[in-house]
């Protein structure tokens, strides 16, 4: 069986240590004998006369000396634990809306899907985070009188915008850039005018959410610079897990759908990981996704990931309504509420990554990794 130089290489920044796997091409173990030679900046593989090398990526240095726990497994090859020689490069900036949107400077709101301006110019005098979205509820265990906000909104006057967890809430104003909205109580979606995919909601007559996951927010001097759908999904999942996880010390989050339903379960177990994957080791990885773009590696024959390792469980068709209605019900999961199409696709998304991993690795207790 040949082994096409494919491997994954799980490095974890905080031990400084790596899983390495090197898989068959085939599931079936080799006749011939394998000699796997680890060296600090490469891996080579040799059996049958074959060999395969694979140069590391910059700055993934290991320690051949430290590799223990050498194993085979059937369906996924050699698996074996080595240390670095030096800690990895520090993972990219999560970009944060937090951060990136500033007050006096003018905005354009795209839609991700398909690049239509929703919002065109729009300058805010105050961006302010929104307190979380259980606050009103924990009133009474701060105040001795009754609640003084009872009769408060938190709508934005028209030079603010309101940050939330998955979304920010804007002051539609009269502008003639925003979307049209049903004006059915019972459907207050807004709508991109052009490729008809949900924005937001209507949440009053002057104040319109915005989920992260559906708009592109640029300054309005910059180009348009479009990201595939799975990417910026993942990236802005992502976001919100490390924001939440680092600010409420809360790693296990229920996804919402806009109508009420449970999607998925999601325990966070790192934020991290590295992954180092050699082009044929994944199949998931070389065609395109249901999102029109090709999940696909960096530059060269092994491309690196920064990555947020999580368990989750799928809830939907009633799946594992039991453990959903026990976390609906637990002070220490998060909610997290997106369109319910997205969170079709984020379960879509977190299957094919579990698919492209090897079949050990793909779960852990009953949730799948």
């Amino acid at each position: 069986a040949g082994m096409a130089g494919a491997f994954l290489m799980e490095i974890r920044r905080g031990t400084q240590s790596a899983l390495l796997v090197i898989r068959y091409a085939a599931a079936e173990l080799p006749s011939a004998p394998v000699e796997v030679s680890v060296c600090a900046d490469s891996l080579e593989v040799r059996s049958g006369g074959s060999c395969d090398a694979a140069a590391l990526p910059a700055g993934v240095r290991l320690a051949p000396s430290s590799c223990r726990g050498l194993r085979c497994l059937r369906g996924d090859g050699l698996h074996l634990r080595v240390r670095l020689r030096s800690p990895p490069p520090a993972a990219d900036v999560v970009f944060s809306l937090r951060e990136s949107l500033k007050p006096n400077k003018n905005y354009i709101f795209y839609c991700q899907s398909c690049g239509d301006i929703v919002v065109k110019d729009r300058k805010f005098l105050r961006v302010l985070p929104l307190p979380s979205e259980n606050w009103s509820d924990l009133v009474e265990e701060w105040c001795c009188h009754p609640d003084p906000f009872a009769r408060s909104t938190l709508h934005p006057q028209h030079g603010d915008c309101f940050l939330g967890d998955t979304f920010l809430l804007l002051n539609s104003g009269n502008e003639s850039h925003m979307p049209e909205s049903p004006k059915s109580e019972e459907n207050t979606r807004v709508i991109c005018k052009r490729c008809k995919t949900m924005l937001g909601e209507t949440v009053s007559s002057d104040t319109i959410k915005y989920y992260v996951t559906e708009v592109i927010i640029q300054l309005a001097e910059g180009s348009f610079s479009p990201t595939p759908r799975s990417q910026f999904v993942q990236s802005m999942v992502a976001q919100c897990l490390l924001e939440l996880s680092s600010a409420k010390s809360t790693f296990r989050f229920t996804i919402k759908g806009d109508n009420g339903k449970t999607y998925i379960l999601i325990w966070l177990l790192n934020s991290d990981t590295l992954l180092v994957e050699s082009l044929g080791s994944s199949s998931s990885h070389s065609v395109f996704t249901p999102f029109g773009d090709i999940l696909m590696p960096s530059s060269g024959p092994v491309g690196t990931w920064n990555a947020v390792k999580v368990l989750y469980q799928p809830c939907i068709k009633c799946r594992n309504k039991d453990l959903a209605d026990a976390w609906e019900n637990d002070m220490g999961v998060h909610l997290l509420k997106f369109p319910s199409e997205t969170c079709l696709e984020l379960l879509l998304i977190l299957g094919l990554s579990t698919a492209s991993l090897p079949p050990s690795l793909r779960c852990m207790n009953s949730f799948q990794v």
